[in-house]
């Protein structure tokens, strides 16, 4: 009798335990459970603490509220151009309304796939590859608002489809591979004819300026080398005036400068002044007045008496030599009409010494210039 007292007070705490577990419920943050009440829809359960009728209400599943990420296998699609892609994509969505979830769709789920599926092949069927490949945003938004305003009825809120990537067959990928590698070298030749060009342009724009700063440096050179010689030239000058060297000196330049004309082997044609027995004359008094040049001084004005008297004697020295020619001549005639008969020259006029410094005329006028035994020439009236 104890032993069944026993076994009924153990059923009796073990159903109560039961019972009380069947009453409880916790819901943890995030998730919404739907209670049914004998097979009905009753209440949708919050997080937190929560108590059921026992035996009469049961949860019938429990809806996760946080954003969920699905991701699709390949799917192959046909393009425009009749060219097989396989794309995979990516779903985001969230469960908004539990109830609806539960009770408008067996399997939102797999729901969720083939609608996406079925889209993704109406969106890349309009478009060729090459545009398939760049429009991948425009594909995106495409499938996000069809989805969205399906599976709006079932309580669920897609907020983003990805398409994770595009793999056309294996001979389209070689053939882009090939466009694009032809691609950049076209680029690459492009870019190096591009510097070359520049290199080129460069280079001759830094020939040019080089061009012209040369050009301007030896302008600039002969300019100034000209400038010295003319300012050489005028110091020369201008010494010259101002010391205002004798004949002598400047026989004696002459003297040396004739080595330096008679120099090289290309010299072939002298020139010879034109008034020969002048520059000789010049020349026959600086040699033999050589010997009195050491201390030769520039004198600034001539003293004209001395030059009357020394052109006197010369005349008067010419004229004795002349007379001693002349008789020299008339003793030969003498002789020779002597041994010929009674014929005979006509005796010469005496030379006067006028004639003999080569300043008088023959009718007794006398002008020109006389030359001393300096060697100078001084104007005689």
């Amino acid at each position: 009798m104890d032993a069944v007292i026993g076994v009924l007070i153990f059923v009796i705490a073990l159903f109560a335990v039961i019972t009380l577990i069947r009453s409880v419920r916790i819901v943890p943050q995030q998730r919404m459970d739907v209670v049914e009440r004998l097979g009905k829809y009753k209440r949708t359960l919050s997080p937190g603490l929560n108590l059921l009728v026992p035996f009469v209400d049961a949860v019938r599943t429990k809806v996760d509220m946080r954003e969920q990420v699905v991701s699709f296998p390949p799917q192959p699609v046909i393009t425009s151009d009749n060219l097989v892609v396989s794309i995979d994509t990516v779903l985001y969505f969230k469960v908004v309304d539990p109830v609806r979830a539960t009770y408008e769709i067996s399997n939102f789920l797999q729901a969720i796939e083939q609608l996406t599926v079925t889209t993704l092949r109406n969106v890349i069927g309009s478009l060729d590859l090459e545009r398939a490949l760049t429009s991948r945003e425009e594909i995106n938004r495409h499938l996000s608002s069809v989805l969205d305003e399906t599976t709006g009825r079932w309580g669920i809120k897609v907020t983003r489809v990805e398409i994770k990537a595009i793999e056309p067959p294996p001979s389209i990928r070689d053939s882009m591979e090939k466009q694009m590698r032809a691609e950049r070298e076209r680029r690459a030749t492009i870019l190096n004819a591009e510097g070359h060009k520049q290199a080129n342009i460069l280079t001759a724009e830094g020939e040019k300026q080089a061009a012209v700063l040369k050009a301007d440096g030896d302008r600039q050179a002969r300019i100034l080398q000209a400038e010295g010689q003319a300012k050489a030239i005028r110091t020369v000058f201008d010494a010259i005036h101002t010391s205002n060297p004798s004949q002598k000196v400047l026989a004696y330049q002459y003297l040396q400068a004739l080595p330096q004309i008679a120099n090289g082997t290309a010299n072939k044609v002298w020139i010879v002044p034109a008034e020969l027995t002048k520059a000789l004359d010049g020349l026959g008094g600086a040699l033999g007045g050589l010997a009195n040049m050491v201390g030769d001084k520039p004198t600034e004005a001539v003293d004209s008496g001395a030059v009357e008297r020394e052109a006197v004697a010369a005349a008067e020295a010419a004229a004795a030599e002349a007379a001693a020619v002349g008789e020299q001549v008339r003793e030969a005639e003498a002789q020779v009409s002597g041994d010929q008969g009674p014929k005979g020259l006509p005796a010469p006029e005496p030379i006067p010494p006028s004639a003999a410094l080569g300043s008088a005329d023959f009718n007794g006028a006398t002008s020109g210039r006389v030359y001393g035994s300096s060697g100078g020439e001084h104007d005689r009236a």
